[in-house]
């Protein structure tokens, strides 16, 4: 088909529906159309400055870039118009057709169907272009890439139903037209006070110049009448070169809105010019609530970066680490090169020391919201936990030099609350250690339930220690590259001989060196029976009430980690458990006379064991027949 022939297409699926839910879901907040498109102007200015850098004939006779905001109310319609970098017509179907973001589907599949919800949901999403169907029923986006042609210039439009049409058309200058037909109702923003306090509002920290006719007043009509000039509406300095005693709270929300493409303000925020042996300013965002593609580590995460004022790049992710990919916001540099590439930003010690800064500014940020005293700090920590604490866990094993402030953040389930929402404070955990306690304890697991049930913390509940509940993926990789804290080492509770130290009496440890030698006969008959299944077979001191459980060697990979690693399709080593039994079980104590069935009652002392640490049998239906069997022997003779 010739490229000059208007064409029509369909939208992506996802795009149909996300047009019906705003149109529904953000009628009570229509006027953030504006701030979108003027963002996404800004985006395209920022675009052509970047590419500009290595081709300034891009530029052509026009290198004033601003954005211009006009409305016709004869015709009913509001054009936002800027002379950035332009679309073609391949750019327009791929960026105004289909949602090329991940984390799509989980965003659909989130939704409740409640609007006031789904209006959080897809703030979190980002509204964007698609936010001009709250306010327009037909939607016309005229556009030149910078480069081409004035022939070759992309007319698309749509009315926000099933489809779009596109075709070529000539458009003099380069950059983007988008033209909103209002749907009936929509007249108040046909109206230059309603417009110009919207970009005051939303956009005043646009660091272009947003431009609307001027006015004066016709005292002939007695009514404003067009003045013949351009008038600036907005501030147009960046917002980041200015000190903190004159940006207000709302100059702040407004820009991470527009930083972010985020619908809500920030939970907080960090806003600091470095000066030293680099020199840069650092205006970095908490989010309130966590990206649909935050645990995708290879999409494209970071700050801007700018140099000198002028946008370098979106999503500079060398300036922050991974598990800080969470942060927006800008970073300016005064000392790197106009022309960096990112390349040149994976090499640069300069881009380290920044990214250093970050980091450590960033920590900071939530240190004081950890340790805050008044309620509202620490409703905004647990606010920032719930959202983004697994992230932040990753950072133990991959920021060494600030392991020790990372895991300071952490926070943990234990055996002293009922939910995973109730969480501690490693150094919490450690002032209220029992009289005598050495060792930080912990249990992983695949689920809460799992690890708050584990049978390895029955001796701890009887003595009333306090054992940290991890059943996080990420707790694994804390644990193994957290060997202590504050001069307490962390020690499983399903790991290795269990020596409690000053925790156990003399009278104890007496009582397990005689069961031990006293069970020293059946223990070898386990052994015997279950062969190669287990290492080793002995008596425990962990339980108190189930017969059995299954421990690693100290320096063995666990079992949850295994599971974990085989079920995403990894090697795991095949590590054999030690198998403990508990002589004052009566399951135990009865195996000492058990003759006919000894090697099923042993069996079964294992597969619990193995099931109770959230382990898959090999032969589920072997177990199950075992179980039968035993029962009704139990049952024929009596017992």
């Amino acid at each position: 088909m010739s490229t000059t022939t208007k064409e029509t297409l369909g939208f992506q699926a996802e795009v149909k529906q996300l047009l019906q839910l705003m149109i529904h879901s953000l009628y009570s907040n229509k006027e953030i159309f504006l701030r979108e498109l003027i963002s996404n102007a800004s985006d395209a200015c920022d675009k052509l400055r970047f590419e500009a850098l290595n081709n300034a004939a891009l530029y052509g006779d026009d290198t004033e870039l601003s954005i211009r905001v006009r409305f016709d109310k004869a015709a009913r319609t509001v054009t936002i118009a800027d002379n950035g970098i332009g679309l073609s017509r391949e750019e327009a179907i791929e960026h105004l057709g289909t949602i090329a973001k991940s984390g799509t589907r989980e965003f659909f599949s989130a939704l409740t169907g409640d609007q006031a919800k789904d209006a959080h949901l897809i703030g979190q999403f980002g509204v964007g272009f698609y936010s001009s169907f709250i306010v327009a029923d037909k939607v016309t986006v005229v556009s030149r890439r910078a480069g081409l042609p004035a022939d070759q210039a992309v007319c698309w439009e749509s009315g926000g139903e099933g489809d779009f049409s596109v075709e070529i058309t000539a458009k003099a200058e380069r950059g983007t037209e988008v033209t909103l037909h209002l749907r009936e109702g929509e007249d108040d923003f046909l109206d230059a006070w309603r417009l110009k306090s919207i970009i005051r509002k939303y956009s005043d920290h646009i660091t272009l110049p947003i431009l609307m006719a001027g006015e004066k007043w016709d005292e002939e009509k007695k009514e404003q009448a067009p003045s013949g000039e351009d008038e600036t509406v907005n501030q147009a300095n960046a917002l980041w070169t200015r000190g903190k005693a004159d940006i207000s709270e709302a100059e702040y929300q407004e820009f991470y809105k527009h930083v972010a493409h985020d619908f809500e303000n920030p939970l907080t925020w960090t806003h600091a010019r470095v000066e030293g042996k680099q020199e840069y300013i650092q205006l970095l965002y908490i989010p309130a609530r966590a990206p649909f593609d935050l645990w995708d580590r290879n999409a494209r995460h970071g700050v801007k970066l700018y140099v000198k004022r002028v946008f370098i790049m979106d999503d500079a992710e060398k300036l922050m680490p991974l598990y800080l990919r969470f942060v927006r916001g800008v970073v300016d540099s005064a000392d790197l090169p106009l022309n960096v590439s990112r390349e040149i930003l994976q090499e640069s010690r300069d881009i380290e020391s920044i990214r250093n800064g970050c980091a450590r500014k960033v920590l900071a940020l939530l240190e004081s919201l950890a340790d805050s005293e008044d309620a509202a700090g620490q409703a905004q920590y647990t606010q920032f936990w719930g959202e983004f604490g697994k992230v932040l866990k990753e950072g133990v094993g991959e920021d060494f030099a600030n392991k020790e402030k990372i895991a300071g953040l952490l926070r943990f389930a234990s055996t002293h609350a009922d939910t995973p929402e109730e969480t501690v404070a490693l150094k919490a955990y450690i002032g209220r250690m029992k009289e005598g306690q050495e060792k930080i304890y912990y249990v992983t697991a695949e689920t809460f339930k799992a690890a708050q049930n584990s049978p390895h913390l029955e001796i701890f509940r009887k003595k009333g220690i306090e054992v940290l509940l991890l059943s996080d993926k990420v707790d694994e990789w804390v644990v193994g590259n957290l060997s202590e804290f504050d001069g307490k080492s962390l020690q499983s509770v399903a790991k290795g001989g269990l020596d409690l130290g000053k925790l156990e009496d003399a009278a104890e440890k007496e009582e397990t060196e005689k069961a031990a030698e006293e069970y020293k006969t059946l223990i070898e008959r386990v052994k015997t029976a279950l062969g190669e299944r287990v290492k080793e077979v002995r008596v425990t001191h962990r339980l108190t009430g189930s017969p059995s459980c299954l421990v690693s060697e100290d320096f063995d990979m666990s079992g949850n980690l295994a599971r974990m690693l085989k079920a995403a399709g990894q090697n795991a080593p095949d590590v054999k458990p030690i198998l403990e039994i508990n002589p004052q079980h009566p399951a135990v104590q009865r195996l000492k006379t058990e003759e006919t069935r000894f090697d099923d009652w042993a069996a079964l002392l294992f597969e619990q064991a193995v099931l109770a640490e959230g382990g898959q049998l090999e032969d589920p239906a072997g177990f199950v027949k075992r179980i039968n069997d035993l029962m009704l022997a139990l049952s024929a003779s009596g017992q």
